[in-house]
């Protein structure tokens, strides 16, 4: 049940984040939004969170990321098992993403497990909408 209730959720954390969103943020043409779904092994959870947050830390100093939005939420699925979803925006996709960068990844990948057909980490583009 919590599984489909997830969209429920996310979605008025998205549009909150949204409306926190200054006008003039300096996004442009290239800039990606992007959703990512982590399905964190059991008892990683505290490590994980403290990857996420290194990660994040990196993306910043590095200048890839807006400061807003950025939205965290954490969920179980399948009754126990914990699943992070991340919302924010990439100044320019990370396809040329630096080690530091890299190395994030990797030890986020080491933190979580397929699932139900999924893989682990799981990504995509998505468009931020705001209400009125």
């Amino acid at each position: 049940m919590k599984t489909t209730c997830l969209p429920f959720v996310v979605l008025p954390l998205v549009l909150t984040g949204c409306s926190t969103t200054h006008p003039g943020n300096g996004a442009k043409a290239d800039s990606e939004t992007v959703l990512v779904t982590y399905h964190v092994q059991s008892g990683k959870e505290a490590k994980f969170q403290a990857v996420l947050s290194h990660g994040w830390e990196i993306y910043r100093s590095e200048h890839m990321v807006f400061s807003k939005p950025h939205i965290i939420v954490r969920d179980n699925e399948d009754g126990d098992k914990t699943r992070f979803v991340e919302v924010f925006t990439w100044v320019k996709a990370p396809d040329h993403a630096p080690d530091t960068v890299k190395d994030i990844w990797k030890q986020e990948q080491s933190l979580c497990e397929a699932r139900n057909g999924h893989t682990g980490i799981e990504g995509g583009e998505v468009r931020l909408i705001t209400g009125r």
